[in-house]
């Protein structure tokens, strides 16, 4: 085989394959973006956080996670809507299934409870909502979904919003205007890491609201849920709390856009059993995340990690490995619908190639046969000499000719046909049979 030849004759089909291969890698299935934008929450709060530590364990991945504050659940969903974020911490009962649909909208699964905390003053002595009349309650900014909420919590027990005097400030100068004695209470829906939530149950003169009737709430507003804050769950040496809580508790989801990748859905499932997987305050090892307790439809991606678990590859390999190799099907794909047909192309211009050689020099020998026959009696002598001299360096030429063994049989029987020649011009003409090589 000559491999000059070789290659020569299947270049063409080479690249044509080459190219479609390519044009299916990157159009038919293109690979993640190597950047994702998550909006979390407010300066302090638990979504601030948890953002942090998605944007951690997606590094390792070679994925850069851009963090975008904002005020809560209502502008992630607005930043979701308008395309400034690709996925969002959004609290439960902030949208309804309809409405996500005709977002655009999907989740990747609830990932922890949030609680409703509502920290009043000591100086505050009501054990029901009913005695919120007349109070400075602070329910932070509209772009969160507090407010809605607890207007939601407030029309259960017949109290009217303009029955209080609601403050909009946002958590930490709401935590500042409590402890100053200028509000008497604050409301906040976060887990419990929230450092702010940290330190309003430790603080002194700062009580946490009991929300006794937890449960009828529950069947009131069926997105919340009933969790307990333990007694000396905060510091057993110190007792604090020094009782069981009733709270309840709307739920943290991760949402999405539907145009999400696939392969970015999967890691944003993963990082989140990493992160919220072990127990907690309110959860079981292994009740978070999950594909419960949300009202917009779960995402196929993240329903099928929920039931199967982490894609096969990525078990065993880096995620940009297993990426590439689970894509490769359609490379595979392109391979076969263009070398199949192909390849019944290339070995027939192979040797058309190579037989291509030893052809082009008849022609070369064909020319002096035909101009000695066209020769009159006086010239022939001057033009043998001319002839032969031709037929000399033709056969030269012929003798540097590289060809693969195969063929080598066209190569000897060319230079038998230059000998013949030859012969013909240096012999006497009426010696010779008529018609020459020719013939």
């Amino acid at each position: 085989m000559s491999l000059r030849d070789l290659l020569v004759a299947a270049g063409p089909t080479i690249l044509l394959v080459g190219i479609a291969c390519f044009v299916a890698y990157l159009l038919v299935d293109p690979a993640p973006p190597r950047q994702v934008r998550l909006a979390t929450g407010q300066e302090h709060s638990a979504y601030e956080a948890f953002g942090t530590q998605y944007a951690k364990e997606l590094k390792r991945d070679g994925i850069v996670v851009s963090l975008q504050p904002s005020l809560g659940s209502q502008e992630n969903l607005e930043r979701l809507q308008r395309g400034q974020a690709d996925i969002a911490f959004v609290q439960s009962g902030s949208t309804s299934e309809e409405q996500a649909g005709k977002l655009g909208l999907v989740s990747l699964g609830s990932l922890f409870t949030e609680p409703v905390w509502l920290f009043l003053r000591d100086t505050v002595k009501t054990n029901n909502l009913t005695g919120l009349r007349g109070l400075r309650i602070n329910l932070g900014p509209e772009g969160t979904g507090v407010p809605t909420l607890f207007r939601q919590v407030l029309s259960v027990n017949g109290v009217e919003p303009n029955e209080l005097t609601i403050g909009a400030l946002e958590n930490t100068p709401a935590t500042v205007e409590l402890l100053a004695g200028r509000i008497d209470g604050l409301v906040f829906s976060s887990a419990p890491e929230a450092p702010l939530i940290q330190m309003l149950l430790q603080t002194p003169g700062i009580r946490l609201f009991n929300f006794s009737q937890a449960e009828a709430y529950t069947r009131r507003l069926p997105f919340l849920t009933h969790v307990t804050l333990p007694r000396a769950i905060v510091d057993l040496g110190r007792d604090i709390p020094a009782q069981d809580y009733h709270l309840i508790a709307p739920t943290a989801t991760l949402v999405a856009r539907e145009d999400l990748h696939p392969a970015l859905v999967d890691l944003f499932v993963k990082a989140a059993v990493e992160i919220h997987g072990g127990a907690g305050w309110f959860q079981q090892q292994g009740q978070f995340p999950s594909p419960k307790y949300t009202e917009i439809p779960v995402s196929d991606e993240a329903a099928k990690y929920y039931r199967d678990g982490p894609p096969f590859l990525q078990r065993y390999m880096s995620f940009w490995l297993a990426n590439l190799f689970d894509r490769l099907w359609v490379v595979v794909v392109a391979l076969a619908a263009l070398v199949i047909p192909l390849s019944k192309i290339v070995p027939p211009l192979y040797v058309w190639r190579v037989r291509s050689r030893v052809y082009r020099w008849y022609g070369e020998l064909r020319a002096v046969e035909q101009a000695w026959e066209g020769v009159v009696d006086e010239q022939r002598e001057i033009v043998r000499a001319d002839l032969l001299r031709r037929l000399d360096e033709i056969e030269e030429s012929v003798n540097h000719i590289s060809i693969p063994l195969a063929y080598a049989d066209g190569l000897y029987g060319l230079r038998g046909h230059i000998n013949i020649v030859r012969q013909r011009v240096a012999a006497d003409p009426a010696a010779l049979p008529a018609g020459g090589l020719a013939e």
